[in-house]
């Protein structure tokens, strides 16, 4: 399996390389140069699998030629071996035809442990296959940062180095992240937005020598083995409601568009996807695209539901790619204009392309209250501020009622007690494994948004 970049001039690679090294050296991102397809009985026979045993029958494909290739069921039968639950992505029903996709069973509570449990675990494979060591500099607008840590501490073959907006997080994502107590885990404060974090990250991919001279890598959603390892709970909840026999529609909130685009992986492998119900907060810069065509920047505001506070969408780069027909010179022309101008417009082909699956919506803060507090009202179930985007975000689908729709509960309650508190009056607690997370001793830096003062921060800190 070969890889591309989605603006056409990076050099092609096989998955490994893809895996260490994140960004495209030309700013894109890797994609697959084809998608594997599977048959409709293909899709049944996987019916009756357990999750792990899903994981690995759905990724294979795209392991051909890496050094993981002859065991990804070790990797995922170890990726998932620490979730609290069975079924590891169980779902709970809401209403006649709606359904809860719980992805907060991991060991941070969060969607973000569904690869980057898998991720560690083919850092680990890899690394050692190839007698190497990288440094991994990450941003988070919450939940990638933990989960990341979770999956790389203590880990002899990489540092990791996680940015985070400052005051921008809840006070448990950031304590998650914090109280890791390992030689190989470092945390940074930005004195900015999470976009500017997530800037900081493309600049020193961008920067070759610097690049090069730390062994840089990434386990933001720029990677592409975070998006593969997603694609798995969309097939597991279709399957689980009579997938590939009827499609399924799915409610998605989202900010950096990487989750939703894993369900859009899915779908390109075969799995029937009837739409992706996309939906923001009030930084809505994906609804204001659906609606006009325009991707345009726009400040930040903080909100209820901080993951979601972004107004750079990295991931849409991979849907522009496939909707222009993967013309990478015509995405690096909208990259570009974003870059110069704060916005870009998509063309009319291209855009009905993505309007065929993808519809928006947005929810203010007080709107999320609302949903948070129907939803434990009239079924008695506490979700968290992003989950309630993405129930609005089903709630407003118009669809044929006979589609089920399945909504990404990406987060534990208790990851945004005081909301929920707000919301409900009931105040989620920490499940026992995280009850004395308050109690330990946090460990964290502050910078300036200053890119030179990042990279002396990351030199520093990495021991290759």
């Amino acid at each position: 399996m070969r890889f591309q970049s989605t603006r056409g001039q990076a050099t092609e690679l096989g998955f490994d390389d893809v895996l260490l090294t994140g960004l495209a050296r030309d700013g894109g991102l890797y994609l697959p140069k084809s998608w594997p397809k599977r048959s409709i009985d293909e899709w049944r026979k996987m019916r009756c699998l357990s999750y792990a045993q899903l994981a690995a029958a759905v990724t294979q494909p795209f392991f051909a030629g890496s050094t993981v290739e002859s065991d990804v069921s070790g990797v995922m039968d170890a990726a998932y071996k620490p979730f609290d639950h069975p079924a590891v992505a169980p779902m709970i029903q809401l209403d006649s035809n709606t359904w809860l996709l719980e992805l907060f069973h991991g060991p941070t509570l969060a969607f973000k442990d569904y690869a980057l449990q898998v991720v560690g675990h083919l850092f680990d494979r890899v690394l050692s296959a190839k007698n190497e060591r990288i440094t991994i500099v990450g941003a988070t607008s919450g939940d990638t940062g933990s989960a990341a840590i979770a999956a790389c501490a203590g880990r002899d073959a990489v540092d990791i180095i996680i940015l985070h907006p400052k005051g921008r997080v809840s006070e448990v994502q950031r304590r998650q992240m914090t109280t890791v107590d390992e030689a190989n885990v470092h945390n940074v404060a930005i004195d900015g937005t999470f976009d500017d974090c997530q800037a900081l990250v493309k600049a020193m991919f961008n920067d070759q020598a610097f690049r090069d001279d730390i062994h840089l890598s990434a386990v933001n959603s720029i990677n592409w083995a975070r998006i593969m390892a997603q694609t798995v709970y969309y097939a597991s909840a279709a399957l689980s409601l009579g997938g590939p026999d009827r499609p399924v529609a799915f409610a998605v909130p989202t900010g950096n568009f990487g989750n939703v685009f894993a369900g859009y992986c899915a779908a390109r492998m075969g799995l029937p996807v009837a739409s992706f119900q996309v939906g923001s907060n009030r930084n809505d810069i994906l609804t204001r695209y659906f609606e006009t065509g325009a991707m345009t920047i726009e400040g930040v505001e903080p909100s209820l539901s901080p993951a979601m506070d972004i107004q750079v969408s990295s991931n849409f780069e991979r849907l522009l790619f496939e909707a222009y027909g993967r013309d990478g010179a015509a995405v690096k022309r909208l990259m570009d204009g974003l870059w110069q101008s704060g916005s870009y417009t998509v063309e009319d082909s291209a855009r009905d392309t993505i309007a065929s699956q993808f519809r928006g919506s947005r929810l203010d803060d007080e709107g999320t209250k609302a949903v948070i507090r129907s939803t434990y009202k009239d079924v008695g179930q506490l979700i968290d501020p992003h989950t309630a985007v993405g129930v609005h975000a089903a709630q407003s689908a118009d669809l044929d009622p006979s589609v089920p729709k399945v909504v990404m509960a990406t987060a534990h309650p208790a990851k945004f007690p005081d909301a929920v508190e707000a919301a409900t009056g009931v105040r989620p607690d920490l499940p026992p494994a995280l009850a004395n997370l308050y109690d330990l001793e946090e460990r964290c830096d502050e910078l300036p948004n200053d890119l030179a003062k990042v990279q002396a921060y990351v030199r520093a800190h990495s021991r290759v």
